[in-house]
């Protein structure tokens, strides 16, 4: 039984074991179309755990994806699930233009549209790359139709991303939109990250589910996630360096076994539901 009734936000970045920031020096994007595709199987597990706990969660889809596996996104949507964005391409915000942006979020938000009949709300940047260098991306994402964002990690010590200055709370950009940070708990000026990912791997269960239920029980949800690789310890291994194999590789046999205890612990719903954003919407 969850001893905590707060709906909290669960969520998947739906990509593939190739398409990380940590493997880019060893598989070019040139090569995606050789590989093998293992996301399907891996989401699919993913959805046998969410069914047995009957917990529902966003699944923020790859548009490259989405075209390969056109039947996952659908049975996501028919399994209750929220389908949302992850771009196209899984290229972070701050090394693309405002145009090159824009025609990935259009490219991807259209196709997920067409999959399951019904505007996608929810968008999150490959590697949380909503940054202060690349902020001009929110008013892309509010001309294109997005609702609600998720790509504020407000962490604070990380090489690739970090927000902490925007807070821990949802918050409305001065355009609009909303936007729903990844969870950290805050301790004075440092916020601890505890919104799943690497993380999740690397620090134990009891971590998390200390900290998450000191959150829950301030009434305040929470949003985290996790990818389908994470759950495939059995995926090929390239050649990167130390530090980014570390990052990728560590501890994948327990994430399996932590979403589990994960979903037995806490109650989840889509970040839509969770956050109330279709009620806000008129939906």
């Amino acid at each position: 039984m969850k001893p905590i009734a707060i709906k909290n936000g669960l969520s998947f970045d739906v990509e593939d074991w190739f398409q990380v920031e940590n493997l880019r020096s060893a598989i070019p994007r040139e090569q995606w179309e050789t590989l093998p595709l293992r996301v399907e199987t891996n989401t699919r597990r993913i959805l046998a755990l969410l069914r047995a706990s009957e917990s529902k969660a966003t699944f923020f889809f790859l548009g490259w994806v989405a075209e390969r596996c056109p039947q996952l996104v659908r049975d996501v949507d028919r399994e209750g699930h929220e389908v949302a964005s992850h771009g196209y391409g899984h290229e972070l915000i701050y090394r693309m233009t405002p145009e090159s942006f824009r025609a990935d979020v259009r490219r991807s938000k259209r196709l997920l549209e067409d999959l399951v009949g019904k505007p996608v709300l929810g968008y999150r940047a490959p590697s949380f790359s909503i940054v202060r260098d690349s902020i001009w991306a929110i008013d892309v994402l509010k001309e294109e139709g997005f609702v609600y964002d998720s790509s504020v990690f407000p962490v604070s010590l990380h090489d690739r991303y970090g927000f902490s200055e925007r807070g821990v709370l949802p918050f409305r950009w001065p355009n609009g939109l909303l936007e729903i940070p990844l969870a950290v708990y805050k301790i004075r000026n440092f916020s601890l990250p505890v919104a799943g990912g690497g993380y999740f791997r690397l620090f134990p269960y009891c971590y998390f589910k200390f900290l998450l239920r000191r959150l829950n029980a301030r009434q305040q949800r929470f949003t985290f996630y996790l990818h389908p690789w994470e759950l495939d310890p059995g995926q090929p291994r390239v050649s990167v360096p130390p530090f980014f194999r570390f990052r990728h590789y560590i501890n994948l046999h327990r994430t399996e076994k932590g979403l589990s205890q994960l979903l037995a612990d806490f109650a989840f719903e889509r970040i839509a539901v969770a956050y109330n954003v279709v009620q806000q919407v008129g939906a």
